[in-house]
Formats: structure tokens, sequence, C-alpha cells
């Protein structure tokens, strides 16, 4: 008897390993293993259900408010996609329209970023925006190195400032291309760098600051013309020539619609290079980024390599070679698609919704939103402070997923890391519609520990101030 239970347990973990569908069994009678190549092929058809039937596991890709990419297109977009799939984008010899294509996003994103007339258009697609920080990166420590260099000084300890509320991209380029970051904490009710703490952490060997427009942990956007304006009397009382960075991986495809007049772009002078996001609300499905630089004087020629083996000589930047060339045909197809009015009209629909979602959760008394004001369409919020409930935001990010909401619980970063918080993005896909859905499940879940919510007994709750 023992033996038989002994081979049924072997037996039940041997299946694990496999497939075993009870549909088509007459064309599926063997099982299919999971980690390891098959022997024998099989219908095309099968094949696909198979795969699709894993793939319903996974969480509505239009229900996930924790993402900033883009999780739905026209159906037009879809179909230009699908037919560029196979182009490869490196390949500009065998695919010279589609390099065309991504030669004037360059030059639309130049336009919209206020690059001088005189400089003309100089930037490249990458495989994302943490791609195109990476190399904006590299070409603020390829001149710094030079300048040192004329200088005659060493060029062994290169620094960069940026927030601790930092896209985790930035860290990696610091630890890859052993830059020190100098981090500047933020603050409780200020998620964004200090102006003076930011020129305090800077000398010779600064490569440059990054300026958030965007911040992944509240979206806000940190004040670049007040860096800019205190880097030229730094700069000029000290003759160094620190640049800014701006990473636009969030705000670059926002700003220009719903803040036109705000100053953070190649209007002012110390910003040298951006990087955006095309598939973030630039609207694109991932992925594809955009690194824009002031002119071709900020791009080192030392970083560009030239190829020929895929036909003509082929000038590249890149940390990827190949990749598919749909996402630029897709980038493409929006900007024409849309135009200014079009991304406006989306933008302004986007912020509606956040502020309405924004509003409705501060009307439950429950919670409370980070920062008064948006920049952006997202709502970082945290359960009040001077309540006492019987749950947490991780327990409420738990209760959504049962409705199939994906929203983000995490704490703050450093000096405010004991402050845990909620975030919802909401992108062209979450419409109003929804946003009510889910604010009555957000109700829910407030009405399943109190009936009602003013019943909630107002308490001191203890946590490490900022």
């Amino acid at each position: 008897m023992l033996h038989h239970i002994k081979k049924n347990k072997k037996d039940i973990e041997d299946r694990r390993n496999y497939i075993m569908p009870v549909y088509g069994s007459r064309d599926l009678e063997d099982p299919i293993p999971k980690y390891s190549l098959p022997e024998n092929s099989i219908d095309p058809r099968h094949a696909y259900a198979l795969v699709k039937d894993e793939l319903m596991l996974d969480g509505n890709s239009r229900l996930n408010l924790a993402t900033f990419v883009t999780t739905w297109m026209e159906d037009e977009a879809r179909q230009l996609m699908a037919d560029t799939f196979d182009k490869n984008m490196i390949d500009k010899d065998e695919y010279p329209q589609t390099a065309e294509l991504e030669d004037r996003c360059v030059h639309i994103l130049s336009d919209l970023y206020n690059v001088p007339d005189e400089n003309g258009a100089c930037g490249c697609s990458t495989t994302g925006s943490s791609e195109a920080a990476m190399l904006c990166g590299m070409a603020l420590k390829w001149k710094w190195r030079e300048r040192m260099k004329e200088k005659g000084k060493s060029t062994d300890k290169p620094n960069m400032i940026i927030s601790s509320s930092v896209q985790v991209c930035w860290e990696k380029f610091c630890r890859y291309w052993e830059v020190e970051p100098r981090l500047i904490p933020v603050s409780d009710g200020r998620y964004s760098m200090k102006t003076e703490d930011v020129i305090a952490a800077c000398d010779e060997n600064t490569i440059g600051i990054v300026a958030i427009l965007g911040t992944t942990h509240t979206g806000e956007f940190e004040p670049v013309k007040e860096y800019n304006d205190a880097l030229e009397k730094f700069n000029a009382e000290t003759g160094f020539d620190i640049p800014l960075h701006v990473d636009a991986a969030s705000g670059g495809f926002i700003a220009p619609f719903i803040a036109p007049d705000l100053e953070w772009d190649f209007r002012l002078k110390w910003v040298k290079s951006i990087n955006v996001s095309g598939h973030k609300f630039g609207l694109v499905y991932p992925g594809v980024g955009w690194a824009i630089w002031r002119n071709a004087v900020e791009l080192p020629e030392d970083l560009i390599f030239r190829v020929n083996y895929l036909g003509g000589e082929m000038p590249t930047f890149a940390l990827n070679f190949s990749r598919p060339g749909n996402q630029v045909v897709a980038q493409y197809y929006n900007f024409i698609r849309l135009g200014r009015e079009g991304y406006t009209r989306v933008m302004q629909a986007c912020m509606d919704t956040a502020k309405f979602i924004k509003g409705s959760l501060e009307e439950t008394g429950v919670f409370e939103s980070l920062l008064p004001e948006l920049k952006m369409p997202l709502i970082t919020f945290r359960i009040r402070r001077d309540i006492e409930t019987g749950f947490d935001v991780f327990g409420v990010s738990e209760m959504l997923r049962h409705r199939g909401w994906l929203i983000p619980a995490y704490t703050m970063p450093e000096n405010c890391e004991d402050d845990a918080v909620l975030r919802i993005v909401v992108k062209e896909g979450m419409s109003m519609d929804l946003a009510h859905l889910l604010m009555e499940d957000f109700r829910r879940i407030i009405e399943k520990f109190s009936k009602k919510p003013e019943r909630i007994q107002s308490t001191k709750r203890t946590m490490k101030q900022c």
C-alpha cells in the first residue's frame, strides 16, 4: 500500500513537468514537456491554444494601473506593428524607409522639446527610456572626461547628482559605468530635490545633474528651471560646465501638451540631453524610447560606431543591436494620427480621470494624496495618518486583485521609507467609466471593515516622520 502511494506521488510530480491538454486528444496523445524540447512537432493551432490557455492566468493589461507602459492602441496601429515585426531597426540599408521614419520622429521630438533652430535634430530611438538614459549618461561622462583632460586633471572619480526617488536605471548606470551616485534625499511633502542641496553636492567631478520630469514614486515634476538658473550662477562662479539631463520618461509626452509654458527642455541653457519613453505616454506598445541631444556637439564622436556588414556604412549608438522596427513605425503613426491637438486631448482626458480618482479617494475620508496638485495622471496616496483602519495599503492592493485591478503598494524612498503608499497610473485605456467602477471597489473594501467610514476611530498612528 505504501509503495502504491509513493508511486502515485511520483506520478503527480512527473505530470507537473508536462502540459497535458484534455482537448484535441486525437492529435495530442502524448504529454508535451514543459522544460525540454519536445521530440515531435504539433499542429500550430494546438500550440497556439496551449500557450494562450496558460496566458489566461496573467493579469488583464487594461486593468494594470501599476504600469506606466501603454496597454491600448488603435487597431490600425496594431496592424502596422504586425506588418513590420520582421523589420530589423538596425538594418537601415535594407529598410531605408523605416530608418526615415525614425529620423522624422527625432525631428518631431527635437521640435517638441525646443531644440534651437540653428542646432538641428540629434537623437536616436532605443528599446526603451532606460536604454536612452544610459546613452545620455554615457555622453555626459565622455564630455566631462574631455573637459578634465583639457585641464590636465584626473578622470578617476566622476559623480552624478540624482534624487533618492530616481528610477533604478540611473543607479544601474552609475554602477555599470563606475560613476559615484550622489543621492539627494526627498522629504515628506516635498518629493523632489531641493535646489540648494543639488548645488551643494556639485564639484568639478560632477558629470551632470539628472532632473526628473515625472518621478516614479509620485509623478512630481522637479523644478528644472530652478536647477538651470542655479547652475548658471554656480558654473559662472566656479568655471565648471556642469550640465543638466532631464529624465522625461513619463513627463516628456505630458508637459508639452498640458503645460506648454513650463520651461524644462532645451529652452534652458544647461539642458544638454533628454530621454523620453515612447511606450509610456508616447502611447506605443513596448518597447521604444528616445534619446535627444541639444546638438551634435553633446554626443561625443567616440561613442558612435560605424559598421558596413549590413550593406552601406551605418553609424550606430546603442546598447542593443538587432530589434524590431515596428515600435518606431507605431510612434510615427501616433505623431501623424494625433498631432498636437490629439495628444493634448488624450493627455487632458487622462488628467481629468486622474483628478476624479484623486478627489473620490479623498472623499472617502480614509485616503489622502501625497501631492496636493497632480502634474501628470498619476495618483500616489496613503491611508490617513490620523485614523485607525482594519487594513493597510498592502491589504488594499491584494483585495483589489480579487477584482482584477493591479495597483501596487510600496514604501517610499530613503528618508521616507516608513511611509507605505498605493499608486495609480491613468493611461489612455482607463476610461471614466472604469474609474467609477474602481471607486466602487474601493468603497466596498472600506465598508468591509467599517459599515460607515465615519465610525473609524481617530487615533494617532505611530510612523517615522520624514
